[in-house]
């Protein structure tokens, strides 16, 4: 427990410090995008991935550092090193890819037919086949356990499958889904302290080390990164954050052999594939902003995301926007406690 809430504190430290360098770097390289829900446009930095993976990163390399050096933890002992390296290099492959995707972002608006400001990156089909690198350490290693229990179906045992077929498909979705819903200050972070908050806490509690330690520390990441984009931000999440979010709940699924909590936890985006599918993918999160600041759903009564939800109880604020997302994602986040 203490190695945990030290590796905890590292990860917090490291971002909240890191943050401001990182926002001047990439204004000086002009990694910005428009904020779209303010007054103006201002051009913001945004890749906030490179903050928090960081402190992802040097939490982990602590825990296992103290694990391997004060306790000789090794490979197949309770807790394993291989199995957090092969998370580290998942995080560093796709906080990569995101950068990448963020560096194609250009600093201006595409008004589209809707009459709806977006930014301009990577087609969305290509998006899923950047993210599969990102799944190849957890293959090679096996993995998580090959029995699953389903619901309405039963414990199946997927043997080879799992690893070869169910942790890529599944580390894809995770880091595309996540990428569907975001655009507001503090909304992907926000949520993200939430479910990882929540994920972590209910593995620790189950005994799965690996899965409880990455979950935490970027908990703690996010929570330093949350004082920069919280509206107004500082920084966006961009890509990079995005992608990480939802490889880290993926591999602290995998890792924790936790597939119905995080799927109970993670409905909130579940729900928003559902939603954009109505449009065909084609729908934003984003509203039109009104000149007293407020929110207008860009499609009028028709939902295509959650974000549309909020914007049609009225004339409510990003920032309102936002908090509702938030309590919506806790008490997602509290059934596993309470269902399981």
């Amino acid at each position: 427990m203490e190695a945990l809430l030290a590796a905890v504190l590292v990860s917090f430290l490291t971002t909240f410090f890191l943050t401001p360098k990182v926002i001047e770097f990439l204004r000086g390289i002009r990694v910005v995008a428009v904020d779209l829900h303010k007054r103006g446009k201002p051009l913001v930095p945004a890749s906030g991935g490179l903050c928090v993976s960081s402190g992802v990163l040097l939490g982990i390399f602590f825990y296992t550092a103290v694990q391997t050096f004060l306790f000789n933890h090794t490979a197949g002992s309770l807790v394993n090193p291989v199995h957090l390296l092969a998370a580290t290099s998942s995080i560093l492959i796709v906080t990569l890819t995101g950068f990448l995707d963020d560096l194609n972002v250009k600093a201006r608006m595409v008004r589209t037919k809707d009459g709806v400001n977006v930014k301009v990156g990577f087609p969305q089909w290509i998006k899923p086949v950047l993210t599969l690198p990102g799944a190849i350490p957890l293959v090679v290693i096996k993995a998580g356990v090959t029995r699953m229990d389903l619901p309405f179906i039963g414990v199946v045992d997927f043997g080879p499958l799992y690893p070869l077929l169910i942790i890529p498909v599944g580390f894809i979705g995770a880091s595309n889904m996540v990428n569907m819903l975001g655009g507001f200050n503090g909304l992907e972070a926000g949520m993200g302290v939430v479910y990882t908050l929540s994920l972590g806490l209910y593995i620790w509690i189950a005994g799965e080390r690996e899965a409880a330690v990455l979950l935490l520390t970027a908990f703690a990441a996010l929570l330093a990164f949350l004082r920069y984009n919280w509206c107004p931000a500082k920084i966006l999440a961009g890509d990079s954050l995005t992608y990480l979010l939802g490889s880290l709940v993926a591999t602290g699924v995998i890792l924790g052999n936790m597939e119905r909590a995080g799927l109970i936890v993670m409905a909130p985006f579940i729900v928003e594939f559902f939603l954009k599918a109505r449009s065909r993918f084609k729908a934003s999160c984003i509203g039109r902003v009104r000149e007293d600041g407020s929110l207008e759903p860009p499609y009028g009564r028709k939902i295509y995301s959650w974000t549309h939800i909020f914007m049609n109880l009225g004339r409510l604020r990003e920032v309102e926007v936002t908090i509702g997302l938030l309590a919506v994602q806790v008490i997602f986040a509290l059934l596993p406690f309470f269902i399981l």
